[in-house]
């Protein structure tokens, strides 16, 4: 293991083999372990239980992701819906649990993106170009109709 230490070579061969079995060994444990379920060890003895387990998991994770891409384009928190229910998948399914740490990486760089300042200032003047051009068509629909709404306007 590289300590940092200024040592050099001096080393034996012995310390050089218990460090590398130890650099070794540390490489194993970050890597990705395999996916174990989360359901309780009674549950995960019985085979029908533990697949009726996955089943209900599967059905609850489906339903709150549903309600998530409904909350897309009626009120409420949709994506955090959809991320939840996706966080329920990954419990028992090792396929869930990549999509969701994929996610979590790319939410990650997009929040550091965002935070970037030429890419906030980009992002403030278009939108301040959008508010601009938008304020001059309500403006321009005042001049012309007044407070009329569009539904009541007669031919002009």
């Amino acid at each position: 293991m590289n300590t940092g230490s200024d040592r050099g070579t001096q080393g034996s061969a012995a310390e050089s083999a218990v460090e590398s079995a130890t650099d070794d060994a540390t490489q194993q444990t970050t890597e990705e372990a395999p996916h174990v379920s989360k359901a309780p060890a009674f549950i995960k003895s019985r085979r029908t239980l533990h697949l009726s387990w996955q089943v209900g998991v599967f059905v609850v994770g489906l339903a709150v992701i549903g309600a998530g891409v409904a909350m897309l384009v009626l009120p409420g928190p949709g994506w955090v819906a959809i991320f939840a229910g996706l966080a329920i998948w990954a419990t028992e399914f090792a396929w869930a649990s990549l999509v969701l740490r994929w996610t979590k990486r790319k939410v990650t760089e997009a929040a550091q993106k965002a935070l970037d300042p030429r890419v906030r200032r980009r992002n403030i003047i278009l939108t301040s170009v959008g508010l601009v051009i938008a304020g001059a068509l309500i403006g321009f629909y005042l001049w012309k109709y007044g407070l009329t709404p569009p539904w009541d306007l007669k031919d002009q």
